[in-house]
C-alpha cells in the first residue's frame, strides 16, 4: 500500500485495475474483522479445482467494485449529472460497493442453492453489528448502516441504486472481468471504459432519477450480457465445478442435520475453516473427497433443451425434497446414501435487462427483456441462450447397477406428488 496524507487515503495495487485508491471511510470499514474475513472466501467457489488460477477472493472483488463505483461517480460528475444525488447518496454507494459481499458464505453461492438465507440479507444484518457497525456510525451517523443496507438489498430510492443492483451494476462488471482474468479464459471480456463513459442519470418519471445508459453504450452492454452467458456456460456451470458444488452442499446439509455446526457459524466461517470442520466430522467422506479432487462422475448429462418443458421448480428450489429424491433413486440403482446427486442449476434472470436508455436525440426509452428494435437484440434470444447454458446432470460416486430411465419424467411431477410417492415408498424411476 502507498499512503498519502495523514490517514486520508491509501493506494492498493490490483492485478485487474492496477491502482485502487481507498479514501478514509473505505479504510475505516476495510480494517474490520467482518471485511477482512473476505480475504479467505474464494470468489468463484470450487472453480479452482478446474481453473487453478481461480483462487481470488471476495476481498479483491469488493475492492474492484468499490474502484469501479468511484470511476462511475467521477464520470457522472464530469458530465454534470450528479446533482440529483445528495452527498450521503454518493458516500453510501461507495460503501455499498465495498461492503456488498460481507454476508457471503464460504464457497460462493453454493449454500444459497442449499436453502440458506441470501447473502445480501446476512450482509445487511452485519452492517449494524460489531466493529463494522461502529465504523459505519463514525463514517455517516446513526442511520448510515440502513442507507447502505437498502442499496445492497436493492430497495433504496437513491438515484444511484443501479450502480449496486441492476442490469448495469458495477459488481457484475468486476466479477466477470476478474473471474475471466483469474481463470485464464477469454469469455468475460467487457468493454469497461465504454460502459462507464456511457452511464447516465435519467429522470425516468418526474422527480425520480435512476442509472441508465446512453445509446452509444448499447453494444458494450450487449457484450456484458453475452460475457455473463459465456462465463456461466464455460466456468460457473462447468461439470466438474458443479460436481464439487453438489458434493459440498450435501456435506454441509449433513453436518447441520447431525448438529455438527449451525447456519450462524457457517455464515461467519471461511472456506478453509469450514472444510477442516467438515473433513473431521463427515462420515460419508464427501469433504475429504473434494479436498483430494475425487469428484463424482457424470452418469447423466443432458442439455436443458432435452429436459421436458414442464420440469418442476422443486429440482432447483427445494433442496430438502431433492435430497430425499436423490437417496431414493440411489437405492433403486444400487448406490448408497449420498452417492447420487442431481443437478439442474437455475439462474432465470441471467440475461435480464431493465434500465432507461438515453437516445442520441435526447429522448428516453426503456431497455427491457424485449430488447429494442435495431439496438439490443440479445435479450430477445435470452431464453434460448439460458437454456443452452443449463444442463441436467446426475453425479455418482461409482457406476450404478441400473439405468436412470424415467428420471426426466420424474422431474415433471409436482412436488406434492413426489413427496407422496416417497412417503409411500413407491419407486421414482
Amino acid at each position: 500500500m502507498t499512503q498519502g496524507g495523514p490517514g486520508d487515503f491509501e493506494i492498493i495495487r490490483d492485478p485487474l485495475w492496477d491502482n485502487i485508491r481507498l479514501d478514509r471511510p473505505a479504510l475505516l470499514a476495510l480494517d474490520t474483522p467482518t471485511v477482512q474475513r473476505l480475504r479467505y472466501v474464494r470468489q468463484v467457489g470450487h472453480a479452482f479445482l478446474v481453473y487453478p488460477g481461480a483462487t481470488h477472493t471476495r476481498f479483491e472483488h469488493a475492492l474492484g467494485a468499490y474502484h469501479l463505483t468511484r470511476r462511475a461517480l467521477a464520470a457522472l460528475e464530469e458530465r454534470g449529472e450528479l446533482a440529483p444525488a445528495a452527498d450521503e447518496d454518493r458516500l453510501a454507494v461507495r460503501m455499498a460497493a465495498l461492503l456488498h459481499d460481507v454476508g457471503h458464505y464460504p464457497f460462493s453461492h453454493a449454500l444459497e442453492e442449499a436453502g440458506f438465507p441470501s447473502h445480501e440479507r446476512l450482509g445487511i444484518a452485519k452492517l449494524s453489528r460489531g466493529e463494522l457497525g461502529d465504523r459505519l456510525v463514525e463514517i455517516g451517523g446513526a442511520g448510515f448502516a440502513g442507507v447502505v443496507g437498502r442499496l445492497i438489498g436493492g430497495t433504496s430510492d437513491s438515484p444511484l441504486q443501479g450502480l449496486i443492483s441492476g442490469s448495469l451494476d458495477l459488481d457484475k462488471i468486476d466479477y466477470l472481468s476478474r473471474d475471466a482474468r483469474m481463470c485464464g479464459v477469454p469469455y468475460g471480456t467487457v468493454d469497461v471504459d465504454r460502459l462507464l463513459s456511457s452511464l447516465t442519470l435519467v429522470e425516468s418519471v418526474p422527480g425520480r432519477f435512476e442509472v441508465g445508459v446512453q445509446e452509444k453504450g448499447v453494444s458494450a452492454l450487449e457484450s456484458l450480457l453475452f460475457s455473463k452467458y459465456q462465463m456461466y456456460r464455460n466456468v460457473y456451470w462447468h461439470h466438474a465445478v458443479r460436481s464439487a458444488t453438489c458434493m459440498f452442499k450435501r456435506a454441509v446439509r449433513g453436518a447441520i442435520a447431525r448438529g455438527d455446526i449451525t447456519v450462524e457459524a457457517i455464515a461467519d466461517a471461511t472456506d478453509d475453516g469450514l472444510m477442516e470442520l467438515l473433513i473431521g466430522r463427515d462420515p460419508e467422506g464427501l469433504a475429504a473427497a473434494i479436498r483430494a479432487r475425487r469428484l463424482y462422475k457424470r452418469a447423466l448429462d443432458v442439455p436443458a433443451t432435452d429436459v421436458p418443458d414442464d420440469a418442476q421448480a422443486w429440482v432447483a428450489e427445494d433442496p430438502g425434497l431433492l435430497e430425499r429424491v436423490e437417496d431414493s433413486v440411489a437405492a433403486r440403482v444400487g448406490l448408497g446414501h449420498g452417492e447420487l446427486l442431481l443437478d439442474f442449476p437455475a439462474r432465470s434472470s441471467m440475461l435480464g435487462v431493465d434500465l432507461p436508455l438515453r437516445t442520441r436525440n435526447g429522448t428516453i426509452e426503456r431497455l427491457t427483456d424485449a430488447g429494442r428494435a435495431g439496438q439490443l437484440g440479445l435479450p430477445r434470444v435470452a431464453d434460448e441462450l439460458y437454456r443452452s447454458a443449463r444442463r441436467l446432470r446426475v453425479f455418482v460416486a461409482r457406476t450404478p447397477d441400473r439405468s436412470l430411465d424415467g428420471l426426466l419424467e420424474l422431474l415433471t411431477w409436482p412436488a406434492d406428488e413426489v413427496a407422496r410417492r416417497l412417503a409411500d415408498e413407491v419407486s421414482l424411476v
